[in-house]
Parts: structure tokens; sequence; C-alpha cells
């Protein structure tokens, strides 16, 4: 709501920019006379008519939606805490270890198989907040049309994915843990920089397409100003791709993501259903936006010294953690697999200690994404409209 409402602000003192620039051919003389006379624009006003197409019920579920999703900030947290502290405590961490090691001698299937174990378990005490969270609330707010099979069918495959991804992560890290000692987390924190880039990279081409299905744009109404777009702003894209996020939810999006052969653009359904093509151009200037000024790379480079700090930081837990509980708990050591449930606990709670920095950056980028796109798209009705 609030990121809405400044938008709109915006909006309208673009707008003004725009309808100063059309008129520049008046005389000075006629120019010096509207100055005099013409009202001052009020922004709040002008922001309260755009609000004002929204019921006062409607302003109150999207607050009261929002804010219910701080608070579940705090909630996840707390309850990723209490589960990992329930694998330490109890032992069933160790255990899973154990089992690994019965099943093979290969120290880097130890620890895939121990992962395979962990997440799993995880997932299952995790799963009433996960179905409360992705599927309740979501339905109780009208923002979700998949029936329960179909949201458990995505939550399958978004486990799989967690499952091959996770593993090619932990695997070596572990690796790097064994062998370099106390110094690991430096290299831990490059080997985690470098698979958030490989994700990113990857995902538009093979991992969003297991949960919805990418075809071309044919409206040539809306791919053409699209593309005409991208190329005026330098983006190599030669088509457009739709997607039916609509057989998930009513939520209008759009992205240009990946790198060079990975490259994509992509809008869902329901931003061609929903919206108008201003509203359309609008939101794709701004996902323009985020490609043209380097946000996914310079967001890699923010976040590489974050995860640099917080490495150190859950090298420095997990030692302090282990020297007093390490013996009760079974965990043999920072390069014992069975540490990870305290990984977690130490690293889950450096980034929620860090969540107003993550929110800085991320409203920094949001916000010049923003003022890209209202001046790439000259679309402010628009993205005061695509906002509501």
């Amino acid at each position: 709501m609030f990121r809405a409402t400044w938008m709109i602000a915006a909006a309208f003192l673009l707008l003004t920019a725009l309808t100063s620039a059309q008129t520049s051919s008046t005389t000075a003389s006629s120019m010096a006379s509207a100055a005099t006379s013409a009202p001052a624009f009020d922004v709040n006003a002008a922001v309260e008519t755009y609000l004002a197409k929204m019921s006062p019920a409607q302003r109150a579920r999207s607050t009261a939606y929002f804010e219910g999703g701080y608070w579940l900030t705090l909630w996840d947290f707390l309850a990723s805490a209490v589960v990992m502290w329930l694998l330490l405590q109890f032992g069933w961490s160790a255990r899973m270890r154990n089992l690994s090691e019965r099943i093979t001698r290969f120290r880097p299937l130890q620890t895939a198989l121990y992962w395979v174990q962990f997440i799993l378990v995880t997932s299952i005490l995790t799963f009433p907040l996960t179905i409360y969270e992705g599927y309740f609330r979501e339905h109780k707010y009208g923002l979700l049309n998949q029936t329960f099979g179909a949201w458990m069918k995505d939550q399958v495959v978004g486990l799989a994915v967690t499952v091959v991804l996770g593993a090619i992560l932990v695997v070596p890290l572990f690796g790097l843990v064994r062998k370099l000692g106390r110094s690991w987390w430096v290299a831990g924190a490059v080997l985690m920089i470098a698979f958030l880039a490989f994700v990113s990279l990857i995902a538009p081409v093979y991992i969003f397409p297991l949960f919805n299905t990418y075809t071309k744009l044919d409206d040539a109404t809306v791919r053409d100003p699209i593309l005409s777009l991208a190329r005026a702003n330098g983006i190599p894209a030669k088509d457009v791709y739709e997607f039916d996020a609509s057989r998930q939810s009513d939520r209008v999006s759009a992205n240009v993501s990946g790198f060079a052969q990975t490259l994509r653009i992509s809008l869902n359904d329901n931003l061609l259903k929903r919206c108008t093509l201003p509203e359309i151009e609008t939101t794709m200037g701004h996902e323009m936006g985020h490609y043209v000024l380097n946000h996914a790379y310079k967001g890699v480079v923010m976040m590489g010294v974050v995860m640099v700090i917080g490495f150190a930081f859950v090298n420095w837990g997990i030692s302090f953690a282990l020297a007093r509980w390490g013996q009760r708990w079974g965990v043999q050591g920072i390069g014992d697999v069975a540490v990870l449930p305290l990984a977690v606990i130490v690293f889950s709670g450096y980034f929620f200690l860090m969540t107003p920095v993550n929110n800085t950056i991320t409203r920094t980028m949001e916000y010049e994404a923003d003022m890209y796109g209202l001046n790439s798209a000259r679309q402010p009705d628009g993205e005061a409209n695509v906002d509501l």
C-alpha cells in the first residue's frame, strides 16, 4: 500500500512534467499568466483520488494482508528455529547422519543423502505453517485459484527442485568446510554467491517452466509495443512469452530475466486479461529497468557483502554452540553434516536481524526501476492504475 501511494504520486509528478513539455511552445507572457493563475498541484489529493477507486473495505483488507505478512516473517523464523532445535536436541540430525554413513562410505554421497532426509523431515514438520500461509491464507484473501490438489502438486515440484539444487550447494560446501578448516567461511560465501548467480541464470529456462507453461505471445497489439520498448532500451529480445499464472492466482506480474541465450521477457496472463496496454507497458518498463540497470548483478554484489559477513557470523555461532552442546547433540564438529540444523538457526537469525538492510536494498532497486519504467514507457496513469 505504501509503495502504491508513492508510485501514484510519482506518476502524477511525471504527468505534470509531460504536460509542461507539451506546452513549451506557449509564449512567455501566457506562461507567466498561467503560472500566476493556475492552482497549485496537490499531490496528496491526487493520490487520494486514485485510492478512492478502492472501497474502504478493500483498503482495509489490503492493509491487513500486508501487515499480517510482516508478522509471518517473525513466525517463520521462530518456527524454523524450533524445528532445527528439535532435530539437534533429540538427536534426529545425528541419526540421519549415521544412516547416511551406513548406506555409503563416499563422503559427498553421505552429505547428499543427509540433505534429502533433512529436507523431507523439515518440510513435514513445518507443513502446518506452510499450508496456512500458502493455501488457507491466500484463499482467505482471494489470491489463490488452485484447489488443494493442484497446490500440493506445485509444492511437491518445489520440494524436488529444492532437493536437487540444495544438494548441488551443500555437497561442495561441506567439502570446503572439511578441507579448509577455520577459513572455510570465506570460500563458503563465494560459493554461495556463485550458486545464487547460477540459479538466477538458469531459472527462466529450466525452473520457471516446471510450474507454468510458457508460450510465445502472438497478440501483435501487445507484443510489438513491448519489443519496441525493449529495443529502445537496448534489450536484445526477439520474443515475448506469456505464462499461465492464472491457474495459481489472480496476481499480475512480469519479468525480464536471464542472460544471453537465457534472456527472456515474460508476462503472465493475468496482466493481459486485467490490464490495459498502457498498464502493461508501464509494468514492462519497470521490469526492463531492473535489467538495464543491472539490478541482478548489483544485487549479487550487495548480497555478497551481506553473505560474507553472514558466513563469518555463522562460523562464530557454530563454534560457540558446539563447544557447549555439541557432545549432547552428537555433532562431531563444524565439518559434520549433522551440524546443518545449527547452521540454519544461526544463519536464519542473522538474516532476520538483517531484514532492514535487505529491505533497503530491495526498496532502492524497486524505486529505481519504477522511475525507469515511468520514463521509458511514459504511462504515468497506467503506472498508478496497475499499482492499485
